[in-house]
């Protein structure tokens, strides 16, 4: 709720602002700083987690590295003597991930300020843009920057679709992100919605404490005969997400144009029966889901493991969205608004992804700094480093 009456903040102002400390916002920090910008006066990193690690620190205990999604190196990580491909495969990959994002971040000195739940990016002063959030104590703060790179990813925002009766369901419905170990699920009915690998692994850990699974799918599930992802529907995949992202469409699923490997562990999976999907039902009621074909399944939870949509609640002030439902980027850089970039979006959403673009983004914020037309201004009001404090005048409190 908006504070009508005017009031004093202080304001911290610095050149770029980036949201979010997983691999897409530490990439471009570690290149930020390369190119010569200093952590914490130059470009300041927020987080709302609050830990290191990203969306790994809050995925599911049962997950390892070896059945999760391929972890590729940060840039700069072989400097400190650490590298994915050789960590421990029996510890939890959340554990893991936090523990190496840790080091990394200390190692570079990268200063994340966490937790910094950002609530709001707005119009600032001199051209720029003031960033509005709320510190660990809850207490508001502004920082006015040149340029703001949201690397928020999607884990704050999962995606659960609406079927007919959703509401009436008397179980228990949880998402991905809220996922945490299948023991709350012994013995129970569960309905598992989802054709990716997170929808997968939930089955087959539900399987060992005995719970009964239904497995429902939007579209029969693709299984391909590989390891990993194949290099060249991973390279369809990821021009896919690109091409929607340069259109300013609502970005497709990722499962969608690659399938799933069919790995020794998911083909014992189908052969004991765990891994069988099933069409997608047509409605729930309080004490189950209703296929097409008339069939009842007794439910006592659902999972929907159905994805996530990029975290930009945030930006709404600037008024970025298309009509099509996205927004439109291209190489990491918005297409509405130059002061904006996207690390992490659409075809940068992997781990090797947001590598690469960590790169290219940091060069296109160096060069947009060098012509940016708060550059004077900023100067002129901020000590050498570029950050400092000013009084300002603000009438939008948290909202």
């Amino acid at each position: 709720m908006a504070v009508a009456s005017e009031v004093r903040e202080t304001v911290e102002r610095t050149r770029v602002v980036v949201i979010g400390a997983g691999q897409a916002g530490l990439s471009v920090a570690y290149y930020l700083r390369r190119l010569g910008l200093s952590p914490g006066s130059d470009f300041v990193v927020l987080d709302r987690g609050p830990s290191t690690g990203g969306a790994w620190q809050f995925r599911w205990r049962a997950l390892r590295l070896g059945t999760a999604h391929r972890v590729n190196d940060l840039p700069g990580m072989a400097d400190l003597g650490l590298s994915f491909e050789t960590a421990d495969r029996t510890a939890p990959a959340r554990d893991v991930v936090s523990d190496y994002y840790d080091r990394y971040e200390r190692f570079y000195d990268l200063r994340v300020r966490r937790p910094s739940d950002v609530r709001g990016v707005e119009e600032g002063q001199d051209h720029g843009l003031t960033v509005r959030y709320l510190d660990g104590g809850g207490a508001p703060r502004f920082l006015d920057t040149e340029i703001v790179v949201n690397a928020t990813g999607t884990w704050g925002s999962p995606f659960r679709p609406w079927y007919p009766g959703r509401d009436s369901f008397a179980g228990r419905q949880v998402t991905t992100a809220e996922y945490t170990d299948a023991s709350e699920f012994e013995g129970q009915d569960v309905v598992v919605v989802g054709g990716g690998t997170s929808a997968i692994g939930f089955l087959l850990e539900l399987e060992r404490v005995g719970a009964r699974t239904t497995w429902a799918t939007r579209r029969p599930v693709d299984w391909f005969d590989q390891q990993e992802l194949g290099i060249e529907m991973g390279a369809a995949a990821v021009a896919e997400q690109d091409e929607a992202a340069r259109a300013g469409l609502a970005l497709p699923s990722i499962v969608s144009g690659t399938g799933v490997p069919l790995t020794r562990r998911n083909r014992a999976g189908i052969d004991r029966g765990v891994l069988v999907d099933r069409p997608m039902f047509a409605s729930i009621e309080p004490e189950g889901v209703r296929f097409a074909d008339g069939s009842f399944q007794h439910a006592d939870a659902i999972i929907w493991a159905t994805g996530f949509r990029p975290e930009l609640r945030h930006l709404a002030p600037l008024g970025l969205r298309s009509r099509e439902g996205g927004v439109v980027v291209s190489r990491g850089a918005s297409q509405a608004d130059p002061r904006l970039y996207f690390a992490g979006y659409g075809p940068q959403a992997s781990t090797i992804g947001a590598n690469r673009a960590g790169r290219v983004i940091a060069r296109q914020v160096l060069l947009a700094l060098s012509t940016s037309p708060g550059r004077a201004a900023a100067a002129a009001t901020a000590p050498r480093g570029g950050s400092g404090t000013a009084p300002r005048r603000d009438a939008a409190a948290d909202a």
